[in-house]
Formats: structure tokens, C-alpha cells, sequence
């Protein structure tokens, strides 16, 4: 029997046309996705120690690996990463004992050294300096030619581990982690993505970071096989990965920002999967009897940041205003079908004993925000809103609903499109409020809250600083005792969200993802996409 291929097949057979069959025959049969997600990094950079952004929790799983890791498509309880075991010394040290024959993409084998050298000063501390005083968010280039990682990437360390002291070496397969004061949370602590595990040699190999940064090496199911910033990032499978083979030959994420153009990509096959697709897409995407939508909420709420060193917002009445300005269950209506909700603040379901559930965020409320606008004599002096264009899903229209909601309180927002982060936190007198959002890297609310300690983004930015905030963040990082916790959560709440506004909460963060209808695969309780076995058939 002959079998006739298009035209196109045959053009693309080239030299392997003329290849033995058993070569043919032998060729990897998994198949290849391309997933098209509308950036890939925020500071052009692959290490989690650098970008800190919801769009890198998407693909550093893929090839980079914690000691502890969540169950994030299952319950979101922790589990064995590169640790195959660990347990409690003291209320200061965690022991952890590694998997056996793990190797590193550059085939050299995971030891206890390279644990301690992650976790050294020359990849996560530096020189000790201080974070920059643009925030978290700076030059792309910083690294390029030199060893010396930026001031971000100790700055985030610093925010991740608190009170690390030193992670010690007990023999080649087991370490303990040493803090400088108690802390229950180390365990969460480690599954977070700055504490990602990488190659020493390789590490050491690379001519300067940034080199490094683009493409670094870890332990993950997939490699990177090529990065090209504001453009795609392709990774191959990992087939020495310690948990089997992985389910894919590779996978490439492709950077496109227009919503209407992922979606059209999706539905013509150039695309399997789809990413950040706003509610109003379901239906479209749902048009076709190939594709299909999935989303849940997930461990991030969306906020509105305040800068106080702003002439206007210095007050923090003018500050609760705009905080009771604000309809979110209408917007949760009106752009997320009612999905996801009105979150109690800056908490999340998954932490369990430690979540208040008295705790609200604050009621809509005109009446009161013109009281309190007019209490602080307030008298329509502009208020600058930075933005971006759609870095967040929905993020253009939610701005124009929160506008109007101030607009009918009496407040003065101006709008000012920006084009990147950079922009968005340049210190100047036109800062004032700006979208953000505030992830949970692990069960327990320490993971948000310490986003607004000293080492938060707003305090080193100089947007937002309050010396009650950081003494009970201190008191919830070192108790261990789960009422004086949750009283210390409480008081942060109180300031963070009342009495002395660093932010308000809008929403839950809602996931939506568009796919080929036959692919088995589910949703994370992240924007991370776990492309594992355990999540493929």
C-alpha cells in the first residue's frame, strides 16, 4: 500500500529522508507543545533569585528544583523534592537528607556541597549590599560582565530567608539548615523558587551572571535549551531526571502579548495551550470542539499598592478612601464571572489554623470615603495612577472600574500608561498608586506578609515604611506559638490594610488557561504548569 504525504510533509523530511528505517523508527515519539504565555520574564533573566514575578512561576519548575516542594495541583501540602526526607533538630534546624543519583542537566551529580553552595554567599548573598532603591525591578543587563550578581538577587534572599545563619554540611547526602532565630516555616520556606537548587560547577563555569542567569542549571525534568528574551524559551526533556522520563520531548513557551492573539493561535493549532486568557475568551476558545478552559483560584490576590511619600497620600485617610472607593465584588462580577471572590485581606484558605476568618477586607463604601476625603480636607488634588498595559489579566479594565469607583468618591486619579516595571517604580514625585500583586509561596501567611517587612518591595523602593509593621512581622517569622502568631497577623493586618494603607486587596486571582481538549493536564494552585508525569496523559 502507498500512502501519499502532503506536500509539506515531504519538504520537511529533508536529510532525514534518506536516513536507515531503523533510525526512523528509533526517533522520540513524545510529543512537542508550544505554550503561548504573554511574557516569559519581567528582567530578561531565568533565576528566581532575580525575578520574582508571576510570569517566571509559570516555567522555573520545569528546570529548576527545590529541596521541598508544594502539591500544587493536588492540596497544596508539602512534599519530597531533592530532599527525599527531612525533620526537626530544634525550633532553629531543619535536617535534610538528599535523593540518591540525582544529577544536574550538566551531568554532574547533586551532592550536599552543591546545596551549600546555593545557598552561599556567591550565588544568593553577594557582597552584602543593599537592594537598589528602584525597587526589585531593574536594568536587564545588570550582571553582564561581571561575577558579582546584582543588589536584587541578595535582596530577595534576604526577603525569602530572614534568619538564615548558614546551611551546614553532614556528609554528602545530608545537611541542616541553620537559622539565626526560631522559625516555624523553614520547611515552606525551601519550597519556595528562590531556594531552587543549581550546579556549583556550572555555576562557577559561566563568564559572568548574566550569562549564568539565562540559562541556569539545575536538577528539573526539563533543560534549557534556548533562551531568547522578549521572544521564547525552549526546553528539552531531562531523561536522567531522577523521577523517570519526562512525559514531553520539549516545551516552548512562546511570549505573546495580545490576548486575541494567543487565543487565535490556540484555535489554529499553532498553539497547545494558551495562557492568562480573561473570562470574556472562555466562550471562544470553548467555540472550538478541540479546545476547552480550565482555571482556579490560585495562591495570588491582586492589589492596588500606595506610595505614601506622595504629597497627597502621605495621609492615610485620603489613603482608606480609596480603599472604601472600591466595589470588588463587582469586579469580581463584571470581568471574573463571580469567580474567585473577595479574599479577608492579605489570606488565603490553604494557611489553615493561621487564617483569621473574621477578618474583611474593607466594605464598599462612597459615603464613608467622602467623609473621611473630607475630614483630611482633601480638595481634588491629582493622584497619579501608574499602569501597565495587561501585564496582569483584565488589568486595563479593572483600572477603568476602580477609577470610576474613585471618580464618584470625589478623588482626582490620573492615569499614566507606562511600558515596563522600571516605569512603573522610578522614585519621583509622580508616584503615587500602582496594580500589584502578592503571591503565597507557601502554606502559611508569613509567605504574603513578609512582602510588606523591610525586606519588601515598597520598603526598598522608599513607596511604604511603618516600624509597627516590621516588629510584628518579626513576632510572626520567630514565634512559635500559633496564638501570638496569629495575634501578630492580626496587627499586620490591621496596619497593612487600615489603619496605615500599604496596599488593598482587589481580588483572588483566577487562572484561566486554554488547551487541546485531548491533552490530560491540570491547573496548579500557582501560575506554576507542571509538566510532569504525574500530570500528563
Amino acid at each position: 500500500m502507498t500512502i501519499a504525504l502532503p506536500r509539506r510533509a515531504l519538504l520537511g523530511l529533508g536529510a532525514a529522508a534518506s536516513l536507515p528505517r531503523f533510525a526512523i523508527a528509533q526517533a522520540d515519539q513524545r510529543p512537542a507543545i508550544t505554550v503561548a504565555v504573554q511574557t516569559i520574564s519581567t528582567s530578561n533573566t531565568l533565576e528566581p533569585l532575580r525575578e520574582q514575578s508571576n510570569v517566571m512561576t509559570r516555567v522555573v519548575a520545569s528546570f529548576l528544583e527545590p529541596l521541598i516542594d508544594l502539591d500544587w495541583v493536588g492540596d497544596m501540602s508539602l512534599r519530597p523534592a531533592l530532599a527525599e526526607s527531612w525533620r526537626r533538630i530544634d525550633d532553629r534546624t531543619l535536617e535534610l537528607v538528599l535523593r540518591p543519583d540525582v544529577r544536574f542537566h550538566d551531568g554532574s551529580p547533586l551532592t550536599a556541597e552543591d546545596v551549600a553552595f546555593t545557598f552561599g554567599p556567591e550565588h544568593m548573598w553577594g557582597d552584602g549590599s543593599a537592594a537598589p532603591a528602584g525597587g526589585l525591578f531593574t536594568s536587564t543587563t545588570a550582571g553582564a560582565g561581571t561575577r558579582q550578581p546584582p543588589p536584587e538577587v541578595p535582596a530577595i534572599a534576604r526577603l525569602a530567608f530572614p534568619g538564615f545563619e548558614r546551611m551546614q554540611v553532614m556528609d554528602a547526602r545530608t545537611l541542616r539548615l541553620v537559622n539565626k532565630l526560631p522559625d516555624v516555616t523553614l520547611e515552606g520556606r525551601l519550597a519556595r523558587p528562590a531556594g531552587a537548587v543549581i550546579s556549583r560547577r556550572a555555576f562557577e563555569a559561566a563568564p559572568d551572571w548574566l550569562t549564568w542567569a539565562r540559562k541556569p542549571i539545575g536538577t528539573g525534568p526539563y533543560r534549557i535549551a534556548d533562551y531568547r528574551p522578549d521572544s521564547f524559551l525552549l526546553l528539552e526533556a531531562n531523561d536522567a531526571h531522577w523521577a523517570g522520563r519526562p512525559p514531553l520531548r520539549s516545551i516552548r513557551f512562546v511570549q505573546v502579548p495580545e490576548v486575541s492573539s494567543r487565543v487565535n493561535g490556540l484555535r489554529a493549532g499553532d498553539y497547545d495551550f494558551a495562557c492568562d486568557l480573561p473570562p470574556d475568551q472562555i466562550a471562544v476558545v470553548r467555540g472550538s470542539p478541540r479546545h476547552e478552559v480550565l482555571g482556579r483560584a490560585i495562591a495570588n490576590h491582586r492589589v492596588t499598592a500606595f506610595d505614601k511619600s506622595h504629597a497627597v497620600l502621605r495621609d492615610a485617610r485620603i489613603r482608606r478612601a480609596i480603599t472604601h472607593s472600591i466595589d470588588r465584588q463587582g469586579i469580581v462580577d463584571a470581568l471574573w464571572d463571580g469567580a474567585g471572590g473577595v479574599p479577608r485581606g492579605m489570606q488565603f484558605d490553604f494557611f489553615g489554623p493561621m487564617t483569621l476568618a473574621d477578618w474583611e477586607a474593607p466594605r464598599f463604601d462612597l459615603a464613608e470615603a467622602r467623609r473621611l476625603l473630607t475630614e483630611a480636607g482633601y480638595k481634588g488634588e491629582p493622584i497619579p495612577y501608574r499602569l501597565l498595559n495587561n501585564y496582569y489579566t483584565n488589568q486595563t479594565p479593572t483600572a477603568q472600574v476602580l477609577h470610576e469607583g474613585w471618580r464618584q468618591a470625589g478623588l482626582n486619579v490620573v492615569i499614566e500608561m507606562k511600558e515596563n516595571w522600571s516605569q512603573i517604580l522610578q522614585a519621583d514625585a509622580g508616584r503615587g498608586l500602582r496594580d500589584n500583586s502578592n503571591t503565597a509561596f507557601f502554606n502559611d501567611p508569613v509567605g504574603a506578609m513578609a512582602a510588606f517587612g523591610p525586606g519588601g518591595q515598597q520598603w526598598a523602593s522608599g513607596e511604604w515604611r511603618n516600624d509597627d509593621a516590621a516588629k510584628a512581622l518579626e513576632a510572626l517569622q520567630t514565634s512559635t506559638d500559633l496564638e501570638t502568631r496569629r495575634k501578630a497577623l492580626r496587627q499586620m493586618l490591621q496596619i497593612c490594610e487600615r489603619d496605615d494603607p500599604a496596599y488593598t486587596v482587589l481580588h483572588q486571582t483566577v487562572n484561566f488557561t486554554g488547551k487541546r481538549k485531548d491533552i490530560g493536564w491540570k491547573p496548579s494552585g500557582s501560575f506554576a504548569m507542571d509538566f510532569t508525569a504525574r500530570n500528563w496523559a
